[in-house]
């Protein structure tokens, strides 16, 4: 299994996607990190029988004996970011946890690798708000306020590091829109680095030079109160990405 499990209780796990792994695919042939939790709960006796949406469950048939479970997908990174992600294993935890969510109550801290033409001062904080839309085909872009279906993105990041003309950045994520960071990052002038779909003529030629084929983002970190003993619980990854 690629997909590995950091934490898991009666009500969720939380797992590390690795980058090129999708977190749900419609295609019955490709990997995704569903499927392989759904043979994960199977070698316990466990059974999945039929597949959800995000937010929703994943209901799973038991033996008569034992009570059945749900794995429910709460939210995702993008097939070519790796990180951290919690699924829930209980409607009741699903919901709750999707509550936190929708009301910005879960903690999402990234690392990405940008190109960047200016010296920036590590440590001090800053942030981005844009208006986005999510357009047919699965990318985005961004959008005057005014605009049908434009959506706030919030962000606000920090400089890590810094080598010549790119630096590692230290982003946390106030709202989810689709493909946040990668768009309000490359539209601030700081194109992730191996971004395809949002880079640069410049970011893409750096990627070349570096070797670098994927898009250089990864959830470090994820926070949220645990849905069943309401504490504040606290994922960090303890190897992160670096600056190549």
């Amino acid at each position: 299994m690629k997909t590995q499990i950091i934490y898991e209780d009666k009500e969720i796990l939380v797992c590390f996607k690795p980058a090129g792994l999708a977190v749900q695919s419609g295609r019955a042939s490709e990997p995704d990190m569903v499927s392989e939790l759904k043979n994960y709960l199977a070698k316990s006796s466990q059974k999945v029988i039929s597949t959800s949406k995000t937010g929703a469950g994943v209901r799973c048939g038991l033996p008569p004996e034992k009570k059945p479970v749900y794995l429910g997908v709460i939210h995702r990174l993008d097939q070519p970011v790796s990180g951290l992600l919690v699924f829930a294993k209980t409607q009741r935890a699903a919901a709750e946890l999707s509550r936190q969510v929708a009301e910005h109550g879960v903690c999402k801290i990234y690392r990405a690798a940008v190109m960047t033409a200016a010296k920036i001062a590590e440590g001090k904080s800053h942030s981005l708000s844009d208006y986005m839309i999510k357009e047919p085909g699965g990318g985005a872009r961004i959008a005057a306020k005014n605009e049908k279906d434009a959506k706030e993105g919030r962000l606000s990041w920090r400089c890590l590091e810094q080598k010549e003309d790119r630096a590692l950045l230290e982003v946390e994520l106030e709202t989810g829109r689709h493909h946040q960071i990668r768009l309000q990052m490359s539209h601030a002038g700081m194109p992730l680095l191996g971004d395809n779909r949002y880079g640069s003529k410049e970011s893409a030629e750096l990627s070349r030079q570096l070797g670098i084929r994927l898009v250089q983002l990864q959830a470090v970190k994820l926070e949220f109160l645990h849905p069943t003993t309401k504490k504040k619980v606290c994922y960090e990854l303890d190897k992160k990405m670096e600056l190549i």
